[in-house]
Order: C-alpha cells, then sequence, then structure tokens
C-alpha cells in the first residue's frame, strides 16, 4: 500500500485545496492530511478557523482518508510516525523541496516528495482572497455581514 501525505493550513476550504487533495490522493492508496497547527504558521495570517475545526472539515473530504494536526514543537514528528512514502507539496507551499529531501535523510525518512503544480483557476481560490473580499464587501464592521447573513 502506498501512503501519500499532503500537508497544509487549509483555513478557508474552497476549489483550490479540493483540487490538491484529489490530485495529492491519485499518487497512492491513502492520503493522510497534516493540518497545520495554528503556532506553527509563521509563513502568513494566522488562520480565521480553528485547528481542530480545520482537521475536520479537511477529514470530510472524500479525498482523504485521515487528517491529523501536525506536531507543535517538531513538524517532522508526524512524518516519523507515519513513514509515508511520498509527501506532496501544492503549487504554493511554502517549502522547498530540497530543503526538505535533506531534513527528511537527517531523519532516515525515505520518502520522496512531489510538488503538485495543478492551480485551480477560479477567482475565490485564495483564502486571502476570500477574506480580503468579504473585508471589502462588509468593511471591518462585522454587524452589517451578520444582520444581512440571518445569523
Amino acid at each position: 500500500m502506498k501512503r501519500v501525505v499532503a500537508t497544509g493550513t487549509f483555513d478557508i476550504i474552497h476549489p483550490g485545496h479540493i483540487r490538491f487533495l484529489e490530485e495529492a490522493s491519485k499518487l497512492g492508496d491513502e492520503l493522510i492530511v497534516i493540518v497545520a497547527r495554528e503556532k506553527n504558521v509563521k509563513h502568513k495570517p494566522k488562520p480565521v478557523i480553528p485547528e481542530e475545526q480545520r482537521r475536520r472539515v479537511v477529514e470530510a473530504i472524500k479525498y482523504v482518508d485521515r487528517a491529523i494536526l501536525g506536531d507543535e514543537e517538531d513538524i517532522f514528528k508526524p512524518i516519523e510516525e507515519l513513514k509515508p512514502d511520498i509527501i506532496v507539496l501544492g503549487h504554493d507551499q511554502h517549502f522547498d523541496e530540497r530543503w526538505l529531501q535533506d531534513e527528511l535523510r537527517k531523519r532516515n525518512l525515505n520518502c520522496k516528495v512531489v510538488r503538485l503544480n495543478v492551480k485551480e483557476e477560479c477567482e475565490l481560490c485564495s483564502s486571502h482572497v476570500i477574506i480580503d473580499r468579504i473585508l471589502k464587501k462588509y468593511g471591518k464592521n462585522s454587524a452589517h455581514f451578520l444582520k444581512h447573513s440571518g445569523r
């Protein structure tokens, strides 16, 4: 059985996430997704959605066999436990493939790193674009948004 691991923040799920996970699932028999802990998200704004909720939503996607939260101290710990055959990176993920492959070798982890260069083309295929759209449309005053959304 070929195990594939994908990682990401998965803050506000959009078609780009679905496409990434669909393509990742095609590389093996089992797809496990490691959802980034809020504490470890340093390359972009902190997630809006709590980490356990993000994990549950990702796990509900039909291409995903299991979703787990990453380790707060060592991002490689789940990889050491899962022992994947392939680690999949998205087209816009900040990891450098060579650096990642070197770190895996240092830990005696023999898995292939694959960057998927597929990209879903849609107007709102980015969490930050979705947030920007909400702020532009409703301003920073969420009372207007809540009033008009039936909440």
